[in-house]
């Protein structure tokens, strides 16, 4: 199935996800008191490692190039069918806040694209793909 992603350019604030209720604001407070507990953070993972993230409409495969930059290599979603270099600047709620190099369920991710950016419908479900091998870099 297609995704339903918003592409916007950078800080214009994306629309609610089509066919679904709009969810309430989140304060900044109730942002800075979440526990953070249902997802990772990519700038404490090690180069190739993969994280699969699953939104409504699309299955998202990231794999760690400099988690600390936020360089990803991605795949899935009507964006991105071939692997493609990309910032991941963090999740969102679909606002101003943007929790910095997350992935969350429940929030959207964010990836940069040179002056492009592309938010995602809502992250279900976030696993780490254990590999045996990695890949080799020439």
């Amino acid at each position: 199935m297609a995704d339903t992603s918003v592409v916007r350019a950078a800080p214009e604030t994306s629309s609610h996800e089509p066919g679904a209720e709009p969810r309430p604001a989140i304060t900044l407070d109730a942002w800075s008191q979440h526990d953070w507990a249902d997802g990772l953070q990519i700038d404490r993972l090690a180069p190739f490692e993969t994280i699969e993230a699953r939104t409504r409409n699309s299955t998202y495969e990231l794999v760690v190039i400099d988690g600390r930059n936020g360089e990803v290599l991605v795949t899935g979603g009507q964006y991105f069918p071939t692997a493609t270099r990309v910032r991941l600047n963090g999740c969102t709620a679909g606002g101003s806040c943007l929790k910095w190099r997350g992935v969350y369920c429940g929030f959207r991710l964010e990836f940069q694209v040179g002056a492009e950016v592309v938010v995602t419908t809502r992250v279900q479900s976030i696993s780490v793909i254990n590999r045996t091998e990695r890949p080799r870099v020439h």
